[in-house]
């Protein structure tokens, strides 16, 4: 790989630059929303699809959610490196025409193939959140990334708030209206980037395509290679690991530790992503550079150990809003390893980087679910002489305490522009 460059590319088109940051941050927030918004009646549309009661739809539903995850790994780097030669911006109109294409093939799916189909489909193209990230890195000086990114982690965590709950007044009507939604949403997303969004990759930045360089292995492996980098990397996966205990089981653990309705677990979900979004928007940008990257995030990750393992012992509802406050310190930490990521790497390589990260991401999506859902399974029934529905969550903790060991052990060169 070529030497890292924390220099700003030349953008085409600098007097668009805010219209670019607007359709970056719509699309990550759309992305997140149109996700969010089918959460609450996928598991009626499977239902539907298959004839059958919750606990199949329950295993049709995990099947479609590894055949994306497998397909996204797979493909992640490819886009990356398609990134890398053509710009950031065919690819981002692409995979929104794309994830439109799918959600409607979800909402008129009346043959589960057809379903599995659009999965596979929108696992293939889901490059909008890297390749809206490698856009941002392009237009964004080095010292600024990281409060971006916090605007991307905002957006995401704004989406998941206002999703599920608009997908369940959505699903009053029909359990396919939300996915008609989803579509629209991406679409004119889609035409908003085509017709008001430049290109912001220079073509001085752009390098050939390779299929050595585009495959998940070759990515990850020249990735690890990178002095820093690949220890940084090694970080983000566990950190993303133990995160992912709260899409795999927190509903199923909310249920079997207090009693809570549907309507409960989803107001904690949607505390949990305000409490996000404040952190991305506020903590970020204020308290990551007084307290420099490294710092942060070793300080927030000691704090997330904790919280993982006051999660597991929590007998009481109070208790699991006082944990989730804590994210507000704790979530400054994606934002401040794609930082210090993205500036170990060249300009012509951040596509490359952010879809070895989707990959990676692929990676989680495949083994979370099954390492939490049956860890849940194997606790809450009693199969180990002990009733403990909180065991994922001490091994999230454990997963997470893995992940810094790796950043305090990481050597204390720094890349240029991160702080101690």
């Amino acid at each position: 790989m070529s030497e890292p460059s924390t220099t700003l590319p030349d953008a085409p088109v600098p007097v668009r630059q805010h219209a670019a940051s607007f359709f970056i941050i719509g699309t990550v927030l759309i992305d997140a929303l149109a996700f969010a918004l089918i959460m609450p009646v996928l598991p009626s549309l499977i239902m539907q699809l298959t004839g059958e009661g919750i606990g199949e739809a329950a295993r049709w539903g995990g099947l479609a959610t590894f055949v994306f995850a497998l397909a996204q790994f797979l493909c992640s780097p490819v886009l990356g490196g398609l990134s890398d030669r053509f710009g950031r911006r065919p690819v981002l109109l692409m995979s929104l025409a794309a994830l439109c294409l799918d959600f409607l093939l979800m909402g008129l799916a009346h043959a589960l193939w057809v379903f599995f189909g659009a999965r596979l489909l929108s696992g293939i193209f889901a490059a909008t959140h890297s390749t809206a990230t490698a856009y941002m890195t392009d237009i964004t000086p080095a010292e600024k990334r990281a409060a971006r990114f916090g605007w991307i982690g905002a957006a995401m965590g704004v989406g998941f708030v206002l999703g599920p709950a608009i997908g369940g007044l959505l699903g009053e009507l029909s359990p396919r209206t939300p996915f008609f939604v989803a579509a629209a949403l991406a679409g004119l997303n889609a035409l908003f980037g085509f017709l008001a969004v430049p290109e912001s990759l220079s073509l001085e930045n752009r390098r050939a395509f390779s299929w050595k360089r585009a495959n998940p292995v070759g990515t990850l492996t020249r990735l690890f290679r990178i002095e820093n980098l690949g220890v940084t990397i090694g970080v983000y996966f566990f950190i993303n690991l133990a995160g992912f205990v709260y899409p795999a089981v927190w509903a199923y653990a909310a249920i079997a530790k207090f009693g809570w309705s549907e309507a409960e677990i989803g107001a904690s979900l949607a505390f949990y992503g305000v409490i996000y979004a404040v952190s991305q928007i506020v903590m970020v940008p204020y308290l990551l550079p007084r307290l420099g990257e490294r710092r942060a995030i070793w300080m927030a990750l000691c704090v997330e150990i904790v919280a993982f393992i006051a999660l597991a012992f929590a007998n009481a509802g109070w208790q699991v809003y006082a944990v989730i406050s804590l994210a507000l310190f704790t979530s400054i930490v994606p934002p401040a390893l794609q930082k210090i990521m993205t500036e170990r790497v060249s300009a012509d390589e951040q596509g490359e980087l952010q879809g070895g990260l989707s990959a990676l991401g692929g990676v989680v999506l495949i083994l979370s679910p099954l390492i939490f859902t049956q860890l849940f399974l194997a606790f809450e029934s009693g199969a180990f002489g002990i009733r403990f529905p909180g065991a994922p969550f001490i091994v999230a903790a454990i997963f997470c305490a893995m992940g810094l060991t790796l950043f305090l052990a990481r050597k204390k060169q720094r890349a240029p522009g991160e702080t101690a």
